[in-house]
C-alpha cells in the first residue's frame, strides 16, 4: 500500500497554517482525491489507508483541519471563531494552494460529509465527483437517531450516560466506559481499535477545543454549535456524480443519509454489511473495491479534464 507521502508541509491559511500530505502515483493525469476528515476536531490519521489509492493512479491529499493535528492549534478561541464557514474557507484555500482546484474529487467522512456537500453545492468548476461516507445530512436527524441507538444499548448503559450528561461529568471514567459500549457497536467494530483510529482519537483528547465547541463530549451527545446544522436545503444544487457510503451498524443510520439520496441528483448508496462508522478500516478490501469502481466511472466520464 502506498502510504508514504511524497510531499508533506504547511500551507498558509490567513494568519494560520494547514498541514497536508500528498501521496502521488507513478503516473499522472487523474484528479486528486482530497480526503476531508470528521470530527470536527479530529485528524487525518484514521483515514490514512486511503493513500493506498495512489497505487491505482489517483493522487491522494490528506490534511488536518485547523485546530488539530499538524495544523495551527487555537485552544483559546471560542464558538464565534469555530464556524462551518471557517472550514469551508480552509478547504477552498487548500485546493488552490496545492494546485488541484481545477481537477479534484472530494471524499468527506462523518462531519466531513456535510462539509463537502456544502462545498459541492456551490458548483465549483474543478470538482469531478463526491463521496459522502458515514455522514449525516442533518444534525437534528443525527441526534434523533442517536437517541434511538442509545435506547437499544445493553441495560443500564444509556442510564449511566444520561446521568453523567445531566451532571456535567462526561469527563469521568464511568462515562468513558459506557461510551465505549456505543462506540464498539456503532463507531468501530474492530477490536482492538486500529492504530490509525486510535491516533485520531488521541489527537482529539490532546486538544478537544474544536470537538467540544462544535460537537460535544461524545459522538452521540451533540450539544455544540452544530446541533441544529443541516445541509438538506442545498443538496439539490450538487451536480457531480455522488456516492454515499455507510455501514450496516453505523451511527450514521439510513435515516441520517436519506436526504442525500432523495435530493442529490443520481446519488447512489452502498452499505457495508460488516461495518459501522469506519468501513474503510472494518472492511478495507471491499471498501477499496467500491471506491475504485466509482473513481473508474469518473475517469470514464472524463474526470481527468
Amino acid at each position: 500500500m502506498a502510504v508514504a507521502a511524497d510531499d508533506k508541509g504547511l500551507v498558509p491559511f490567513g494568519e494560520y497554517q494547514t498541514w497536508y500530505r500528498v501521496t502521488r502515483p507513478a503516473g499522472a493525469g487523474l484528479p486528486a482525491l482530497v480526503v476531508v476528515h470528521g470530527g470536527p476536531g479530529s485528524t487525518h490519521d484514521y483515514l490514512l489507508n486511503l493513500a493506498g489509492l495512489a497505487d491505482h493512479g489517483w493522487p491522494v491529499v490528506h490534511y488536518d483541519q485547523i485546530g488539530n493535528g499538524g495544523s495551527t492549534h487555537l485552544p483559546d478561541r471560542g464558538a464565534d471563531f469555530w464556524t462551518v464557514e471557517l472550514f469551508l474557507a480552509e478547504l477552498d484555500n487548500l485546493l488552490r494552494s496545492l494546485g488541484v482546484a481545477d481537477d479534484y474529487v472530494l471524499f468527506g467522512h462523518s462531519w466531513g460529509g456535510p462539509l463537502v456537500a456544502r462545498h459541492a453545492a456551490t458548483r465549483p468548476a474543478g470538482l469531478r465527483g463526491l463521496v459522502i461516507a458515514d455522514a449525516p445530512a442533518s444534525y437534528p436527524l443525527w441526534l434523533d437517531e442517536a437517541r434511538r441507538l442509545r435506547q437499544a444499548l445493553p441495560a443500564g448503559v444509556n442510564e449511566t450516560l444520561t446521568r453523567h450528561e445531566q451532571a456535567g461529568t462526561t469527563d469521568s471514567q464511568e462515562y468513558f466506559t459506557a461510551m465505549r459500549v456505543f462506540y464498539d457497536r456503532h463507531v468501530c467494530r474492530v477490536t482492538p481499535w486500529p492504530r490509525d483510529y486510535l491516533a485520531s482519537f488521541m489527537e482529539i483528547a490532546n486538544d478537544p477545543t474544536v470537538y467540544l465547541t462544535m460537537n460535544g463530549p461524545s459522538e452521540f451527545h451533540v450539544i455544540g454549535t452544530l446541533r441544529d446544522w443541516s445541509v438538506v436545503d442545498c443538496l439539490a444544487d450538487i451536480e457531480v456524480p455522488t456516492l454515499v457510503l455507510s455501514g450496516r451498524h453505523d451511527e450514521a443510520t439510513p435515516a441520517t443519509l436519506q436526504p442525500y439520496l432523495d435530493r442529490v441528483p443520481g446519488a447512489r448508496w452502498v452499505v457495508f454489511e460488516e461495518s459501522s462508522h469506519l468501513p474503510h478500516l472494518e472492511e478495507p478490501e471491499r471498501f477499496t473495491e467500491v471506491l475504485l469502481e466509482f473513481l473508474t466511472e469518473l475517469k470514464g466520464k472524463g474526470a481527468h479534464g
